[in-house]
């Protein structure tokens, strides 16, 4: 049984904010998407992810510091029973990674209470004789899941379904400010054991968009604009991630000049959206005779536009 503290490379006091930067940074060296043909980054990964597991949760760490629980979560066994047998299956707090194949779960958890009852004679449920309470039984093995999240449905928030390894189906609402990586843990929704069934955990993938692009809470976009609609100004018409929105040019606009749309980007954290940033980029056609003969033209008149750069 690993400890969690050397698992992640965190020291023992470590804070919450220095325990996620460790999870994240292992996490994503160690992916199976990004290791596909190195089985033991897999292994690797499932114990990052079980430390993490047990440290994230306030009451388990605690447990753990105390000597209660091993770093599998399991209840620390008295006097030097328990532990070592070979064939063991982990208990609370263990990782099962499925992204999404969905294998049966495998064994059974011993009844470590029915052993101690044989070894003290207490002939019954209610607990050891001399004062000894009854071991708690360990919960089944988390899951895991990866669920990829197209890119508009994060920015505003649409609710996911999830087909869980049993077959049943949960509407997953996603968090204000979601981001690949993020995590979500549904209750009870792992594999089964003794005391209990386990966890599954729920790791976010936003895909990426054809036309936007995420910054921070904010959402850009390039969006084409003709010459005519550059020098005569107008309305275009612009995509968000909620709709289409119309919008003003102005007269003489230059490729490079960024509007913004406030409240068209992602859901923050403390409430309210971030805006959607748009470069207007002009297109000019590749062959248009009509539009060189006009530049032919124009051009002794256009002057220099580099001249404030010294060039």
């Amino acid at each position: 049984m690993a400890d969690p503290y050397q698992t992640l490379g965190v020291a023992r006091g470590a804070d919450e904010a220095a325990i996620k930067k460790a999870y994240r940074k292992l996490a994503k060296e160690l992916h199976p998407d990004r290791n596909k043909d190195n089985p033991k980054a897999s292994e690797r990964f499932s114990q990052v992810t079980n430390a993490y597991d047990l440290l994230n949760d306030k009451d388990k760490r605690a447990r753990f510091d105390r000597g209660e629980i091993d770093g599998d979560g399991n209840p620390a066994a008295p006097f030097g029973f328990g532990g070592g047998q070979p064939g063991a299956r982990p208990g609370a707090g263990g990782f099962r990674s499925q992204n999404f194949d969905f294998g049966g779960a495998g064994g059974e958890q011993p009844d470590v209470g029915d052993i101690f009852e044989g070894l003290f004679n207490t002939g019954g449920k209610g607990g050891f004789s001399g004062g000894f309470g009854r071991r708690p039984q360990p919960k089944g093995a988390n899951t895991a899941y990866r669920l990829a999240v197209p890119f508009v449905d994060a920015a505003t928030l649409e609710t996911q379904r999830v087909v869980l390894a049993n077959g049943t189906t949960i509407d997953l609402k996603l968090p204000p400010g979601v981001e690949s990586g993020t995590q979500m843990r549904l209750s009870g929704k792992g594999e089964p054991g003794p005391g209990g069934p386990g966890d599954a955990i729920v790791t976010i993938d936003i895909q990426p968009h054809r036309h936007f692009v995420r910054d921070g809470d904010d959402v850009r976009l390039d969006l084409p604009i003709t010459l005519s609609e550059a020098v005569r100004g107008g309305q275009v018409k612009a995509p968000t991630v909620d709709k289409p929105v119309m919008l003003t040019i102005a007269k003489g606009t230059s490729s490079g000049r960024t509007l913004r749309l406030k409240g068209k980007g992602f859901a923050k954290k403390g409430g309210g959206r971030g805006d959607q940033l748009i470069t207007l980029m002009i297109a000019i056609p590749a062959s248009d005779s009509d539009l060189t003969a006009f530049v032919e033209g124009w051009g002794a008149n256009e002057g220099n536009p580099r001249a404030s750069m010294g060039v």
